[in-house]
């Protein structure tokens, strides 16, 4: 015995119309053929759904039964069709993205609800990691989506760029002598630096370049870390303008360093040749408009 939708439809048409004349009418089709669509779906069960009579037809309790299974079964299918429809449009699904810290803390929220509010249905997989992690997740395939400071492989994933920050230089006030606004490099001779290991190299080779061999004493991966030596005096930390909020607490003075090659870049990548599922490009639309 096989049920399809067609008779579950006509059967409950017939149920609620409570005639099988205006059941027809209600579904555009002939009369006789509704009838004999009851006969076959009560042969087929081997029970008696209604009783008929010249003024009316009586829903039997084996038909009140097959009614309510019906309304169920009806409406189970179409919320599977809209779930189908939803996913395929991008209503619906997991967005997996990778974000340094500072992008996580500063950048997405914002995106997020904006995104959220427009596609409730999609679900986020959020990872924070390093620049060099994220490259190798989304070459993995463990997210679609990474938020990452220049420099990367452009052969290999597509961008959009988010936002240019300059290097800053931050310290206690008795480092600046009550100096404010820019701070040309040539101002760190001799001072304490803390640096970011992603970015030594450079600061390194700018220094250099303006003519002197800066004393780093200590080169770190954890920012935060580095944002609470330089609060209690150790040094002048160095980095990207937009880093400064993962420490709320510091009492640090911060001068953006007049440098062009410092300038980092914040990109939103993804694998030029790889599959991107729907919601992603929902995401991605975000940032084109």
């Amino acid at each position: 015995m096989i049920l399809d939708i067609k008779q579950l439809a006509y059967f409950l048409a017939i149920a609620e119309e409570g005639n099988i004349t205006k059941a027809a009418e209600r579904l555009h089709i002939a009369q006789p053929p509704l009838s004999q669509q009851l006969k076959l779906l009560e042969e087929e069960l081997g029970v008696v759904l209604m009783e008929r009579s010249t003024r009316k037809i009586q829903i039997t309790d084996a038909g009140r039964l097959l009614q309510n299974r019906a309304k169920q079964i009806i409406e189970l299918m179409e919320k599977t069709t809209k779930e189908f429809k939803d996913l395929k449009e991008g209503l619906q699904g997991t967005l997996s993205i990778g974000t340094i810290s500072s992008a996580g803390a500063a950048l997405l929220p914002a995106e997020i609800q904006i995104f959220h509010e427009k596609y409730p249905g999609v679900d986020f997989r959020i990872r924070e990691n390093t620049t060099f992690e994220i490259v190798e997740l989304l070459k993995g395939g463990v997210v679609e989506i990474g938020i990452i400071r220049t420099p990367f492989n452009q052969d290999t994933f597509s961008s959009i760029n988010l936002s240019d920050e300059p290097m800053v230089a931050g310290a206690l006030d008795s480092f600046w002598n009550g100096d404010t606004g820019y701070l040309d490099l040539t101002a760190l001779e001799g001072k304490p630096l803390l640096m970011h290991n992603r970015y030594a190299n450079n600061i390194e080779e700018a220094c250099r370049k303006a003519g002197f061999e800066p004393r780093v004493i200590c080169r770190a991966d954890n920012t935060r870390s580095m944002l609470k030596w330089a609060s209690i005096g150790m040094g002048i930390v160095i980095i990207p303008r937009d880093m400064i909020s993962l420490e709320q607490d510091v009492k640090l003075h911060f001068r953006e360093i007049k440098e062009e090659s410092l300038i980092t870049r914040t990109v939103i990548i993804w694998m030029k040749n790889g599959h991107l599922s729907t919601p992603a490009r929902h995401f991605l639309e975000l940032f084109h408009t």
